[in-house]
């Protein structure tokens, strides 16, 4: 449904550290530069931060949030970890399930340096 998400940043190198930190516990690779712009590629599209083009500040959404996939509980808490060390703040409730029967999420959010909502999210198989 997606080929990428691209939000607004005002620090473009505080934010390559932060997401290279966070994506890199998820397995992608670095963020690679292009003029005012990062991008990450995954095999579920790209995801960038950006300087805004037109000179305005950067600004969050109020109710949005981006979520990135995990493949273990234990890679959602990593990624977690590891935006929080990069200078992200933690959010919400602490990691963990939220919901019950197969709708039943692993969920773990934060806030990166802007203040944009981050959610990483697991979602065990059906079966367990």
């Amino acid at each position: 449904m997606f080929s990428h998400i691209m939000v607004g940043v005002s620090d473009l190198e505080r934010s390559r550290k932060f997401y290279d930190a966070l994506l890199g516990a998820l397995g992608i690779s670095p963020g690679m530069a292009n003029k005012n712009r990062f991008f990450w590629r995954g095999s579920g599209g790209t995801f960038a931060v950006s300087t805004p083009i037109n000179g305005e500040p950067a600004s969050i959404g109020n109710g949005s949030t981006f979520g990135f996939a995990a493949t273990s509980e234990e890679q959602a808490n990593a990624a977690h970890a590891a935006g929080l060390a990069a200078g992200g703040v933690t959010c919400e409730d602490p990691p963990g399930y939220r919901g019950e029967g197969p709708g039943r999420l692993y969920l773990a959010y934060l806030r990166d340096p802007d203040g944009n909502k981050v959610c990483l999210n697991y979602r065990p198989p059906k079966n367990a």
